[in-house]
């Protein structure tokens, strides 16, 4: 192999200056065209100046980075080389664009020479993910000439700054695209030139409530109007921080970040839809991306509610109706008297209907005592009932979240598990993920991978991933994890119904052809999820009552366990 290779040399200057910048992990894909990434990330990590992951899937390499990116703050690095294995990226590089998640995309690329001719693997690469990439640059291709490792340290940090949102409305993936000629790499020596890379001591990392990011002026609310706080997701504790300065009900979806503190209402899409509470609201203050509701959007396009958002950064702000009164960077509260009758009849109105849902009944402690051998005995069977009772939606929420504390993860797949959620668990300070920034199903295992293998570098913690069978099966493939690569402490917990039962929800599921409906929509699978788990190398456990599932959720986890939960369609 020759001994000089511009490529190498490029690489090794571009990744060098993203570590000096504050970036902490890579994720490599192989391939040929990319291998002068793939070894300088190599060489990098034995150094011990970055965290280097391997997945042989493009898409599931992308959403491992955006999990990264997510748990970080950081943006993570994907590399991939020409051809489909950048197309692969788009679904992670929409999903970072909407939920404003820092992620920067080096390509490889044919040189210009190889362009246009059909040259094998290779396609236009260049602008590919259009307006959603916050910046993006067609690199020329390195040729040893003097002064190229000085232009790839100006570019990464252009790259990470862009990712970050420095100087722009939000953070957001980034696309580097790097044509490269042979040849493609040289051996590199363990020792990178010179000593390990030192990162700059003001590194920044993405934070959306900064205020120093934030761009939109204040609002001071006064209590004059009947107001709730509505916080989507992302919208961070923020917005419960409002709810409790104003004295006002708290509707913050499952994901927001905001659901804790005595303001919460959990029954919020009942009592919105009720005139006596939801047809009095007179300002609604909305915080983040609300997904999980009709209810909501109902609210903030009714003619008489004030619609204020708040939404520090970004271009894109959440307006259903275009009906906002103003847009906003905080929002703050005047001093004055909190109308308590208010806000006391949504957290009683939430509580009935809660407390109507609920199956779990007191055990009768007398009977247990009674000197009756017929009534101990039917205490006995009441009790063993209970315990041995099947699972249903409402259970699997309620004791996933009760496994789950401020040291753990929890991830929760798109579709109907993170409605059952929503509308069931109780206010509870820790921190819940989920791709809903274009609610799509795709990667969420991957996503929850690289958010436990970011948050256990240096802690403690399980993360725990709740998600439909059809969530599951579209990201099978991220349970391959590569050689010599450390499996975080990760729960994947699958309540199978054997298809995609949110689509009978729909008004059109009721009237249409019931085999087509099956076919199309609900697309039953029979997978044996146990054969998989194995095949991956997966630990299985399959809980089919709360017993079972207590115990396996409780259980301690070394590495990867999947945990299959039947469910009644």
């Amino acid at each position: 192999m020759p001994d000089g290779s511009p490529a190498t040399d490029y690489s090794l200057a571009l990744l060098e200056e993203c570590i000096r910048q504050g970036v902490t992990d890579i994720v490599v894909c192989p391939g040929s065209r990319s291998q002068a990434l793939a070894l300088a990330a190599a060489a990098l990590e034995r150094s011990g100046e970055i965290r280097l992951h391997v997945r042989i899937d493009e898409r599931v390499a992308g959403f491992f980075a955006l999990g990264l990116s997510i748990e970080t703050g950081n943006p993570a690095i994907v590399i991939v080389t020409s051809g489909t294995a950048v197309a692969n990226l788009h679904p992670a590089v929409l999903e970072a664009h909407s939920s404003d998640v820092p992620l920067i995309l080096i390509t490889a690329d044919r040189p210009l020479e190889l362009r246009g001719i059909r040259s094998n693997q290779t396609t236009h690469q260049v602008g590919i993910f259009g307006e959603a990439a916050r910046f993006a640059r067609d690199i020329a291709a390195p040729t040893g000439a003097g002064g190229e490792p000085e232009g790839a340290r100006a570019i990464a940090r252009l790259a990470v700054d862009a990712a970050l949102g420095s100087g722009r409305a939000s953070a957001g993936p980034v696309h580097l695209n790097l044509p490269l000629r042979e040849p493609l790499s040289r051996p590199i020596p363990d020792r990178v030139a010179g000593p390990p890379v030192e990162r700059r001591a003001d590194v920044a990392t993405h934070d959306p409530a900064a205020a120093a990011r934030i761009t939109r002026p204040g609002i001071l609310l006064d209590r004059s109007k009947r107001t709730v706080v509505i916080a989507g997701h992302g919208a961070g504790p923020q917005a419960e921080a409002l709810a409790h300065a104003g004295g006002w009900p708290l509707i913050a979806e499952v994901s927001s970040g905001a659901r804790f503190g005595r303001n919460v209402i959990v029954a919020y899409r009942e009592l919105l839809a009720d005139a006596e509470l939801g047809g009095r609201v007179e300002r609604a203050v909305v915080f983040g991306h609300p997904t999980l509701s009709r209810q909501v959007p109902a609210l903030l396009s009714t003619d008489g509610v004030e619609v204020i958002v708040v939404a520090p950064t970004g271009t894109e702000v959440y307006n259903p109706g275009r009906r906002a009164a103003h847009v906003v960077g905080a929002a703050s509260v005047v001093d004055g008297g909190v109308d308590r009758a208010w806000l006391g009849a949504w957290i009683s109105a939430s509580r009935a209907i809660v407390d109507a849902a609920s199956t779990d009944v007191a055990p009768d402690l007398e009977a247990a005592h009674s000197h009756d051998p017929a009534t101990r005995l039917a205490y006995v069977k009441t009790e063993f009932g209970a315990i041995r009772a099947p699972i249903d939606r409402r259970a699997l929420a309620l004791a996933v979240w009760g496994a789950t504390w401020p040291h753990d993860r929890l991830v929760l797949g798109a579709s109907r598990i993170i409605r059952d959620v929503d509308g069931a668990v109780p206010g509870k300070k820790i921190s819940v993920h989920s791709n809903r920034g274009l609610a799509g199903i795709d990667g969420t295992v991957s996503t929850s991978l690289g958010i436990a293998s970011a948050s256990q570098h240096a802690g403690s913690g399980v993360t725990r991933v709740l998600l439909g069978d059809l969530t599951f099966l579209h990201d099978a493939g991220a349970l391959l994890t590569a050689a010599g690569e450390r499996m975080p402490r990760i729960q994947v917990i699958v309540g199978n119904d054997g298809g995609g039962t949110i689509f009978d929800g729909l008004e059109v599921a009721q009237a249409a052809d019931r085999d087509a409906v099956d076919r199309v929509l609900y697309t039953p699978q029979s997978v044996n999820l146990e054969a998989l788990a194995t095949a991956y190398g997966w630990k299985y456990v399959k809980a089919a009552t709360r017993s079972a599932l207590d115990q396996a959720l409780t259980a301690p986890t070394a590495s990867g366990t999947l945990i299959e939960v039947p469910l009644e369609r």
